[in-house]
């Protein structure tokens, strides 16, 4: 049956051409928010966002989860569309991207950019037949208001476009009426104005062309600030020139190059673009110029000239020209409270996001940069750099390659880019008086705007045309609707000696005066929740971490954060989790230095709460007993503990970097596991190194102990084998000193897998031996349980496969004993392993299905994907060939979730068991 979805209107489905009850508006909502991302996950936070913005109800998550249960059975008739499940969220899968008008009117379009005239006119007319109305419908929440606006952008482009041909094609007098209302409605719009000059001209109405240009010149002086661009004055000087004709020329980018296949689910890192967005025509349009010729593009400024807010929206707007993907980096190159970010650890970010597994992005920096460019030739893709420090910051990241644009954002000038790199630089400017009046409109209305119209040029006078002065100003006047804008001039100009340095100075201390008056707003609680938040080392922080912080209870602090995201000193980016802008942090912090007496006390229960919490979540995941701790957060099992680390593992590695020495080593040390298993091996090196060298200055044993472990434990993984061996010797030895059976035991686990991977199977055996001996020592029935494991396997390998089955078989019962389902999953694994190589294909089948059941219940998706090879491998062997083949597609099937290419070793073996036709092929 024939599917056909719709949001460039109402919200509706057809199959075969009949409607489908999709239920009341905000279920249907949840369906127009996967169908914007069509293809790709969506998480269950992101969909709450989006259909509820801020009203979310209490229960959301589960209310979520009943609507998209009877979308799914409304769609249940077509095998066109299907919502499925993708980790913590939800994937909208189309047999054919066609079956949203949203697509198709994007296809249509890019059709007419490679297309001649003719041709062109009648795609984009079928393109614009797509809309019947306001996308959405009359949906009503942030996100959908954002994306929107993006939608009716591109409906305009299009129309603009397709204007153009008709013009080109001699069609000017049938043209006039429409361009006339788009031209009331857009007035500053030089291109339209043009074709509107364009049809009165060769209507044989000159006079009125050159009238209508008067007319939109002064309107962009008065409103912008701003001259008529080249191409208007063009027009005005043919239409002046009897003798000469103008003409229209097609302004629409080329199409994108389709000769290299797209990776299953292209990176889509933008920012949410500024809801109230306004102004800067004339950088846009220089964008829009640069984007076709310079493959760089860098926008520098001072502090707060809103460089961001502008890369974002021109990258939100011209997206769709990069079907390939859009990756993003906060370089942070001027943030007061954290070091800016390394090349490395951007590029491994993007490396990930272009389909490299984690524990394949290359260590080295060179090698880093050289797979980055390969990985994005061919491939149209859009890179934004956020607040760059200095060139050679950005210069490993640029790729290098045709077909992609790098948009670069400053407060340093990056002159040595369009030197040596050919960049092209853009000067973000201070606001005219006009543009910032259209700022302050778009967040306050145009009555109240109107209403006193001098104290608005004394606002923008004094905040210095910097948006973000602006947007705090508007801020404290919006949560006052009564307040006369004309008592905030004047606070303005009382406070003028401080505001009178927006031009010039240190940008962190400029915003000072502005700042406070959102700040002394504010009740005397959330007052010092602010101020105590600038302790905090950033990128952003959750609920508890902010209670520990201040020493209130979670309810409580929640209230305050409430408060402080209400008077826009704070942004709920993700529910539950809080950021700031960096000067406003470092605002912050002054405040706490001056005023608050108990700021160390502060400083250290958030610590304390960081490491409590840590110690439970590690011991979850290795697994141990998880300590008895009601100041932690209460976590439950291993997924909340991998979810926790996911989410705060950043500001962890903050923490160590700074906390005082005996916190840092036992903070390193809960890290340990964690970024060994997601692939953080670098991170884990750094970690490590500055927990050795805090634990040798305080001459703390134990602590040198577990960081020469841990350092060990990343070298090995980054494959530097002989200085691992070197540093598990030496953390062997210092365990033996602390006469540590537990530290022992870990040491030679570690050792038995390094000797396992170089060949030395019997040394590997010895090792796996004394770990089992030490772990017995300790009573540590997970510990016992993982070495025998290790045995059982090491025995596999040397050929003694009935001493090998009795082992596993032994460390089966104690992993169950324990409850530890990483364990489970191994253990299940080396016994299928075992079974078939004694010949017990149904056995080992069985033990293979087990292993992959555990593996995706902990979230190992790779150790999965790798268990359902070894099943496929079973199944062909026993001569069961379709349920091999049915094993391995399952495999292709995660490895397209890990997006792994098909280079990667795994997929590529996969591929050449499946054969030729593997990729057109879905599991059942």
């Amino acid at each position: 049956m024939t599917a056909h979805l719709t949001v460039l209107g109402s919200i509706e489905s057809h199959i075969d051409g009949r409607p489908v009850p999709l239920g009341h508006v905000r279920q249907r909502s949840v369906l127009a928010a996967l169908m914007v991302d069509t293809g790709r996950p969506v998480t269950t936070g992101q969909l709450t966002e989006r259909v509820w913005g801020e009203d979310r109800p209490r229960q959301a998550r589960a209310t979520l989860h009943g609507y998209v249960s009877r979308l799914r059975q409304a769609l249940s008739d077509t095998a066109e569309v299907a919502i499925t499940r993708d980790g913590g969220g939800y994937v909208l899968a189309l047999a054919d991207t066609a079956t949203v008008d949203l697509y198709d009117f994007r296809h249509l379009v890019a059709q007419a950019r490679e297309a001649d005239d003719l041709r062109a006119m009648a795609l984009l007319e079928d393109a614009l037949a797509r809309w019947s109305g306001e996308a959405f419908g009359a949906l009503d929440t942030p996100w959908f208001n954002s994306v929107r606006d993006t939608l009716d952008q591109e409906r305009f482009a299009a129309q603009l476009d397709h204007d153009d041909l008709r013009l080109r094609l001699g069609r000017h007098s049938e043209l006039l009426p429409g361009l006339r209302a788009r031209s009331a409605a857009h007035p500053l719009d030089e291109r339209l104005a043009g074709q509107v000059m364009l049809a009165l001209h060769r209507s044989g109405r000159p006079a009125e062309a050159l009238a209508h240009y008067q007319r939109v010149r002064h309107r962009l002086a008065g409103e912008l600030g701003i001259e008529p661009g080249p191409a208007l004055r063009q027009i005005q000087a043919a239409v002046l020139d009897p003798d000469h004709t103008p003409s229209v020329s097609r302004t629409s980018a080329p199409g994108p190059d389709r000769s290299h296949r797209a990776p299953a689910t292209p990176p889509a890192q933008l920012p949410a673009p500024v809801t109230t967005f306004t102004g800067r025509h004339g950088e846009l349009a220089q964008l829009d110029e640069l984007v076709g010729t310079a493959g760089i593009i860098a926008l520098t400024g001072t502090a707060g000239v809103g460089k961001t807010a502008l890369a974002v929206h021109w990258a939100h707007r011209v997206r769709h020209a990069f079907p390939d993907g859009q990756l993003y980096a906060n370089l942070r190159g001027f943030d007061p409270s954290a070091d800016a970010t390394k090349p490395a650890e951007a590029l491994r970010g993007f490396l990930v996001a272009l389909g490299v597994r984690p524990d394949r992005v290359p260590a080295g920096l060179e090698e880093q940069t050289g797979l980055y460019r390969s990985l994005l030739a061919g491939r149209k893709v859009l890179i934004l750099l956020d607040n760059a420090r200095d060139a050679e910051q950005v210069r490993p990241l640029l790729p290098g390659v045709p077909g992609t644009c790098t948009l670069v954002t400053s407060r340093n000038g990056l002159t040595s880019l369009a030197v040596t790199e050919s960049a092209r630089l853009l000067t973000v400017d201070p606001l005219t008086s006009g543009q910032a009046r259209a700022l302050l409109t778009a967040r306050l209305g145009g009555p109240r705007i109107d209403a006193e119209p001098a104290a608005v040029r004394e606002i923008a006078a004094r905040c210095a045309g910097l948006p973000f002065a602006l947007a705090v100003v508007a801020a404290r006047a919006a949560a006052r609707p009564h307040f006369p804008l004309a008592l905030l001039a004047e606070e303005l100009r009382a406070d003028s000696g401080r505001l009178d340095a927006l031009d010039a100075g240190d940008p962190a201390t400029q915003v000072r005066a502005v700042f406070f008056w959102s700040y002394r707003a504010l009740g005397a609680d959330a007052a010092r929740v602010f101020r105590l938040l600038g302790l905090h080392p950033g990128p952003d922080l959750a609920v508890p971490a902010a209670a520990a912080l201040a020493g209130l209870p979670v309810s409580t602090a929640r209230a305050r954060l409430t408060d402080l995201t209400r008077a826009h000193l704070l942004t709920e980016h993700r529910p539950g989790r809080y950021t700031w802008h960096d000067l406003l942090r470092a605002y912050a912090a002054e405040l706490a230095r001056t005023q608050d007496t108990d700021r160390e006390r502060a400083g250290h229960r958030m610590l304390d709460h960081y490491l409590r919490t840590a110690r439970r979540a590690d011991a979850l995941l290795t697994p141990r007993r998880a300590p008895a701790d009601a100041t932690a957060e209460q976590l439950a099992d291993h997924q909340d503990a991998l979810d926790w680390f996911t989410a705060e593992y950043p500001i962890l590695l903050a923490l160590v970097a700074r906390a005082p020495a005996p916190d840092v080593w036992e903070l390193a040390s809960t890290l340990i596991t964690f970024l060994d298993r997601n692939g953080h091996w670098q991170a884990l090196a750094t970690t490590q190194t500055t927990a050795l060298e805090a634990a040798g200055q305080h001459g703390d044993t134990a602590a040198r102990a577990d960081a020469h472990r841990g350092l060990g434990l990343a070298l090995d993984r980054l494959g530097h084998h002989a200085r691992a061996h070197a540093q598990y010797h030496r953390a062997l030895a210092l365990y033996g000193d602390l006469d540590s059976h537990w530290g022992q035991a870990r040491v030679h686990q570690h050792l038995a897998r390094i000797s396992e991977s170089e060949g030395r199977h019997r040394r590997a055996l010895t090792h796996a031996r004394h770990s089992l001996d030490h772990y017995r020592a300790e009573r540590d029935t997970a510990g016992q349980s993982a070495a025998l494991n290790d045995i059982g396997w090491v025995l596999a390998q040397l050929g003694d496969h009935t001493a090998a089955l009795t082992t596993c078989r032994e460390s089966l019962a104690l992993a169950e004993a324990a409850g530890d389902l990483n364990g489970l999953a191994h253990i299940r694994d080396s016994l299928g392993y075992v079974h078939l190589r004694l010949g017990e294909y149904e056995e080992a089948a069985s033990q293979y299905r087990r292993a992959v059941a555990l593996f995706r219940q902990t979230g190992d998706r790779l150790s999965a994907a790798r268990g359902l090879v070894r099943l496929g491998e079973t199944w062909q062997e026993g001569a069961h060939p379709d349920a091999a083949h049915d094993a391995w597609l399952h495999a292709l099937a995660l490895t397209d979730q890990l997006c792994l290419p098909d280079t990667d070793p795994l997929r590529a073996g996969i591929l050449n068991s499946l054969g030729p036709h593997a990729l057109s092929e879905s599991p059942s």
